[in-house]
């Protein structure tokens, strides 16, 4: 089980990480397959900044937790995938749902319950 915990921890930190070098190298196609519209060199340095660094260390913190087997970095994710987990509800209920607006928020709630999985099973007992 915890070697099956890890694996699935290591893929979807390596999910994050791929999507933060979409943002890093074509912010333009990875703003736009997440909805969002660049606009000149503020917007692009935004787009590439941002979520660059959030995909990133979210995926790093996977990765760094499943393989120290640490649940400080997997509690990381937890919290920055929580966060927009529960903004993501507040803009379904005020703005409504778009498109296939289920599988970005599968991920983000698969993401938390793997990391507080991790956290709880995964650190060496003293």
């Amino acid at each position: 089980m915890v070697i099956a915990l890890r694996i699935a921890l290591a893929l979807m930190g390596l999910l994050f990480v791929y999507l933060g070098f979409g943002f890093l190298i074509d912010p333009v196609s990875a703003g736009a397959d997440f909805g969002i519209a660049v606009e000149g060199n503020h917007g692009l340095a935004s787009i590439r900044g941002d979520y660059t660094s959030f995909f990133f260390v979210s995926g790093g913190c996977f990765l760094l937790g499943a393989w120290k087997r640490s649940a400080g970095p997997l509690l990381v994710t937890v919290a920055l995938m929580g966060i927009v987990l529960v903004t993501r509800f507040m803009s379904l209920a005020i703005d409504g749902p778009f498109e296939a607006f289920h599988v970005p928020m599968a991920v983000e709630a698969i993401a938390v319950v793997l990391g507080l999985l991790g956290a709880k099973m995964l650190p060496e007992k003293a």
